[in-house]
């Protein structure tokens, strides 16, 4: 679910993100490598829920791969193993019951209009989830980012930790992870940092502290 049409949606995405394309891919390459791989089995069915451009779900390796996304650019932006769901999140997906081994969200739970919205698609992952399956959330964190946070026109739910975490515990997931600071609020725009930088980030959690305005939760069913 969207509050934008799917046209709003493709100016929005393509003024936003289109210029740097290429560098947000090589990005998302060294965050999978480096960090996220880890968590995702070789054999692993995953979805890439609100998937944008793919960055995430086209790089990953996995043994099975589905995007989830209303943007109608999107598509075309898919390697040709990824499965494409363009529909509303909050109604039912078109999966059996614990099909997935992981669901990877990143920078999308804010989109949602509402948090009915958003407890639709919790209850949606929890059901599409396999027994041990991960839920892997990053996103922003407004407790850091009380101004910021606003300066998009498509953020509509504000979001900690604190609150994913009751939102997933309520659910019967087992909390496996939970950093209130991860990732700074934008990793890929404007200047275009070399790539070095960010794979020492990763390896120094000290610097999560002063610089991390985005949270991450993993959590299992």
């Amino acid at each position: 679910m969207s509050a934008h049409e799917p046209t709003d949606l493709q100016r929005i995405y393509d003024a936003r993100f289109t210029r740097l394309a290429s560098y947000r891919r090589e990005v998302w390459s060294v965050l999978i490598g480096d960090f996220f791989q880890q968590f995702i089995a070789p054999d692993a069915r995953v979805l890439d829920l609100g998937c944008g451009y793919g960055e995430f779900i086209n790089q990953v390796r996995c043994g099975a791969k589905w995007a989830m996304d209303l943007n109608p650019d999107t598509p075309a932006r898919l390697a040709s193993e990824v499965q494409f769901l363009r529909q509303d999140c909050s109604a039912r997906w078109p999966l059996e019951d614990g099909s997935l081994d992981t669901v990877f969200t990143s920078n999308f739970f804010e989109h949602l209009p509402d948090k009915a919205a958003l407890g639709r698609t919790f209850d949606e992952i929890v059901r599409c989830l396999a027994p041990g399956g991960r839920l892997i959330a990053m996103g922003p964190n407004i407790r850091f980012l009380p101004g910021s946070y606003w300066d998009f026109w498509d953020h509509y739910v504000p979001l900690t930790e604190k609150s994913l975490v009751e939102a997933f515990t309520t659910r019967g997931l087992q909390i496996e992870r939970c950093e209130d600071r991860f990732l700074p609020y934008t990793m890929s725009e404007g200047p275009q940092h070399p790539l070095a930088f960010l794979r020492l980030y990763l390896r120094l959690p000290l610097a999560w502290k002063f610089l991390g305005r985005q949270f991450l939760v993993i959590a299992r069913r």
